[in-house]
């Protein structure tokens, strides 16, 4: 073992590391007086833009939107004329907070080992330092759904608002949803999988069989932990955190998120959610246009796992993806658009720009910003705080120079429950640095 001294020694080091990885930027301030965003293009998501419209929060709360709003004595009146003002964006499926740089293992914690781990929980695992949070925000996303991966039954995600000292600052929700990888039907015969065709069914066989009796074993603890619940005498089961994790997923009062593309998934992961009574969330989804009307009878809902993907397979259409949120929405299919497949943090701030090539192959465009604002929202059932701009929800949103599916488009000034929070971030230190440094080099030139 090592002795004391030396764990000090090896401590410092990573205690520097940690620090350097931190973020700057200090989080917003709670509100002190109702403040009043005068003069701005109010896009609510419930109806008709509001030119020249008044937004006015106090605590948090939105307590006025409108052409008339009076605004009260002692309120901060600031002047956004020429702006827009929208809910802050909403990432329905990224690690943000889980994982910092991909290559090192120190800074990933967005697994847990075993295929079997409903009890991980991803909220207290989130790191509020995390570089990649401010430049998120700086892409007007405020809000997100950040989950764990790894196994069959990976764990609970969180819905969280980018900006806090703690996590339980952050949280929003703090356990949104169950997350399942479902395994593939179809055997993958290509070069990036070697295995024969007969051991990948074999292995498909034992995963899905283990999650059914998986599932048979929680159902058990959940009827014994019901009848203990409703009569005190009755024999309660030994505490089991994975079997109690599934409790909210069995009443219903959590969902299911599983991760599938193929169309043989999706029919298998629907089939389970009917056979088991639970609420499923699709996510990924490539082919959930061919089987829409399953779907609509069910009312599952989709989180489109990325618009800027390869398409699945060779002989589909080049542009696939990039049409899939349409046919989701022709076909009345509920829907919101997540800016990856699933793994990785780094590019959140590029989520409206995946809501964008959807309207480029014809999603209509108040469908794009609401299915990146008021639909996940809906979807993952925190629309009562978050995703419009109503009377009553949180003051959570941006205020930019123009559309924000456009790249020219800069946010201004954003708001998380009324708390102003800083837009800088570590790209805009590095802009900074550089720019100096060719002004050092080229000092005729500025």
């Amino acid at each position: 073992m090592l002795t004391s001294t030396r764990k000090l020694f090896l401590l410092i080091p990573t205690l520097w590391s940690t620090v350097a990885l931190a973020s700057p930027e200090i989080p917003g301030a709670d509100q002190s007086k109702p403040i009043a965003l005068v003069g701005g293009q109010i896009h609510s998501m419930v109806g008709a833009a509001i030119d020249n419209g008044t937004l006015l929060f106090d605590e948090g709360r939105i307590i006025a939107v409108g052409k008339d709003v009076e605004v009260p004595d002692g309120a901060e009146r600031i002047d956004v004329t020429g702006k827009h003002l929208y809910p802050g964006l909403f990432e329905a499926s990224t690690n943000i907070g889980l994982i910092e740089i991909n290559a090192v293992r120190a800074t990933k914690d967005v697994a847990e080992t075993g295929p079997i781990n409903p009890n991980v929980r991803a909220e207290v695992a989130v790191n509020p330092d995390s570089e990649l949070i401010p430049v998120a925000r700086s892409g007007g996303v405020l809000l997100c759904l950040t989950s764990p991966v790894g196994g069959l039954i990976s764990g609970s995600s969180t819905v969280l608002q980018l900006d806090g000292w703690t996590w339980e600052d952050m949280m929003l929700c703090p356990r949104a949803a169950m997350h399942v990888t479902w395994p593939a039907i179809v055997p993958a015969v290509d070069w990036w999988n070697p295995q024969p065709a007969d051991k990948q069914i074999k292995e498909r066989n034992k995963l899905l069989d283990r999650l059914d009796r998986f599932m048979e074993s929680a159902r058990v603890y959940a009827h014994a932990h019901a009848a203990h619940s409703e009569d005190a005498h009755a024999a309660g089961p030994a505490f089991d955190a994975r079997f109690h994790a599934m409790l909210p997923v069995f009443d219903r009062r959590m969902p299911l998120v599983v991760h599938a593309d193929e169309i043989q998934q999706i029919l298998s992961a629907v089939a389970f959610s009917l056979r088991e009574n639970v609420r499923l969330i699709l996510h990924g989804g490539y082919d959930a246009p061919r089987c829409t009307n399953l779907l609509v009878k069910h009312d599952i809902p989709v989180i489109v796992g990325g618009v800027y993907r390869l398409p699945l397979r060779r002989s589909d259409a080049y542009d696939g993806p990039f049409t899939l949120p349409e046919r989701l929405r022709q076909a009345g299919v509920r829907f919101c658009i997540s800016g990856h497949s699933r793994f990785g943090a780094s590019n959140v701030r590029n989520l409206p720009y995946h809501a964008a090539m959807a309207v480029a192959h014809g999603l209509p465009h108040d469908e794009a910003l609401k299915s990146i604002t008021l639909y996940p929202a809906q979807i993952l059932g925190v629309d009562q705080r978050v995703g419009s701009l109503e009377v009553g929800k949180d003051a959570t949103l941006i205020v930019t120079d123009g559309d924000p599916l456009e790249a020219t488009t800069h946010v201004k000034t954003a708001y998380i429950q009324g708390r102003r929070v800083d837009l800088n971030d570590r790209h805009k230190r590095l802009w900074k640095k550089y720019q100096e440094k060719y002004r050092r080099l080229n000092p005729a030139n500025q």
